[in-house]
């Protein structure tokens, strides 16, 4: 007779879901900037300003879409969450339902918005009258993501995450195929007109978003959820259907501020950076443009696939951490902050320190050869990258605890500090100024954030400390490996091409994987990110 399935622990769980949605994430975010290569190169010579264009739409778009979902993706997960503990799970169905109609009407009224605003948006990103065709494109995309949105985050709330993955990657790569098809076409065998290749390659996101809508159609039907999502009744419905929808909002609208704040804070700087250094400086509009895309478009499809990972451990932990904390679970609540913290560190310092090493070819593989200031303004925003990470993470741990007032009062707090240095930055600085101030910025709700959640939960900030510098101290030993490494390549094999640039990124990259992994599962760290999967690893790499 065989043993039954033990259920997994909170640990277990958290693990899991991170995996899957760390793979959907990485995977879509990868697919998203290794399209760059070819479709920057048939840019030919307007590649930044297509860039640049594309990025300002993008901006403007993710805050719609952002507005448009009031952040129900991860209040839906927590309510089911709520709801399902509470075994009230056709309340669950019921709510999802409604929730589905609300954001349908949500996006509709989004999508027109969108659509009349483009010239306002246009004319205040100092980009002339390009703009327009390319946000107008993007309008049916936001009418459709709220209710795509509601389904990943019913999946979420079972903690079912390979449907988001899968659909996520889905997605991306319908969304590329797209792009790429167009651009070329338009670009080489077309009007070459630039922006109408930047227009079809933002109207890719619909295409996309049906594919989406394909893979997690498949999945509800797979998992035997379709019928119960549109037919189940709740036997004893203790709340009427509009205070139900009521609460799910305002349970969303905290999720609205830690979703839309990096995106709020490059919508100031593509509307201050421009028109600040027409002002400051004798710079033309053109020149501004490029500008513009080193140090928000170019760096942004990078910098991205890190802080996806971020995000994934953010929506993983808070249908877990709200489960904890409902049944006042200090001890496991505390224990599951503390491995969001650790997890992301694991990840992030050899990332970015891997990134910075490898700066040069890095960006040459995906943008050519750089100069001084486009490559500075790479590794900056790389830096910068941590903080993202770390708001990322930290802000959605408070709304899990129904910290809502607080959330939004650090958030407001960040948000003018960076409208303070943001003219003063541009003006010391130029460039570099815009990723300074949101790096200040967002140090505020970061430090308070982590404060809160310690007085919360009294989550032991030793025992993070010396995980952390841990952490580092692994960092260091793979940067002692492949600094040498890549200086002894440079003298002999300068990455004066793509390919030699794509060849020096495998090659150390690999590298870097090899020793911090190794080091990693010798220390047990690695335990925390893939589970009881790293014992395997020793057992098969003969690691004590």
């Amino acid at each position: 007779m065989s043993k039954e399935k033990q259920p997994l622990t909170q640990q277990e769980q958290l693990v899991q879901g991170t995996a899957w949605l760390t793979a959907g994430n990485f995977i879509s975010r990868l697919l998203g900037a290794l399209y760059i290569i070819p479709w920057y190169a048939w840019m030919g010579q307007y590649a930044p300003q297509a860039n640049a264009l594309f990025g300002m739409g993008y901006e403007i778009y993710a805050l719609f879409l952002l507005i448009s979902t009031v952040g129900i993706p991860i209040a839906v997960a927590k309510q089911i969450a709520k709801y399902n503990t509470l075994d009230q799970m056709d309340l669950s169905f019921y709510l999802v339902r409604k929730v589905l109609q609300f954001m349908l009407i949500l996006g509709l009224i989004f999508a027109t918005l969108m659509y009349g605003l483009a010239p306002l948006f246009s004319e205040m990103s100092g980009s002339g009258q390009e703009l327009i065709p390319v946000m107008r494109s993007l309008t049916l995309a936001v009418l459709v993501f709220p209710a795509m949105s509601v389904l990943r985050g019913f999946f979420q709330g079972f903690n079912k995450l390979y449907p988001s993955a899968v659909s996520q990657v889905a997605e991306q790569l319908i969304r590329v195929i797209w792009m790429l098809l167009t651009a070329f076409f338009i670009m080489k065998m077309g009007s070459g007109d630039y922006v109408e290749a930047v227009t079809q390659s933002t109207f890719a996101a619909f295409i996309g978003m049906l594919a989406s809508f394909a893979v997690l159609f498949y999945f509800l039907w797979r998992e035997h959820l379709l019928t119960p999502l549109f037919t189940a009744q709740p036997t004893h419905l203790t709340v009427s259907t509009k205070d139900l929808l009521w609460e799910t909002i305002k349970e969303a609208i905290p999720f609205i501020v830690m979703g839309s704040a990096i995106q709020i804070f490059r919508l100031i700087d593509q509307v201050t950076y421009i028109n600040a250094m027409s002002y400051f400086t004798d710079y033309s509009n053109e020149d501004l443009k490029v500008q513009f895309a080193y140090f928000a478009s170019n760096p942004g499809k990078l910098t991205m696939i890190i802080v996806a990972v971020a995000s994934s451990i953010s929506a993983t932990s808070i249908p877990l951490l709200t489960e904890s904390f409902i049944k006042k679970n200090r001890k496991e609540t505390a224990g599951l902050v503390i491995n969001n913290i650790v997890i992301l560190m694991l990840f992030i310092f050899p990332a970015i320190i891997g990134a910075i090493v490898l700066a040069e070819p890095l960006y040459t593989v995906f943008y050519g050869q750089s100069d001084a200031l486009s490559l500075g303004l790479f590794v900056a925003s790389l830096l910068q990258t941590v903080i993202l990470s770390l708001y990322t993470v930290l802000s959605p741990i408070l709304q899990a605890f129904f910290e809502t007032r607080r959330s939004i009062m650090y958030f407001v707090y960040g948000l003018l500090v960076k409208i303070a240095l943001q003219l003063p930055f541009i003006y010391l600085f130029h460039a570099y100024g815009p990723i300074w101030s949101t790096a200040v910025g967002l140090l505020v709700p970061i430090v308070l954030s982590y404060y809160r959640i310690q007085n919360v939960t009294s989550f032991n900030r030793q025992l993070v400390m010396k995980q952390i510098s841990l952490i580092q101290l692994l960092t260091l030993g793979m940067f002692l490996v492949i600094a040498p490494v890549t200086i002894a390549l440079y003298l002999f094999f300068p990455p004066a091409s793509r390919w030699s640039s794509l060849l020096y990124v495998v090659l150390v990259g690999s590298l870097g994987v090899a020793v911090y992994g190794y080091l990693a599962l010798k220390t047990r760290l690695l335990d925390k990110m893939i589970g009881k999967k790293a014992e395997n690893l020793r057992q098969k790499m003969k690691i004590n």
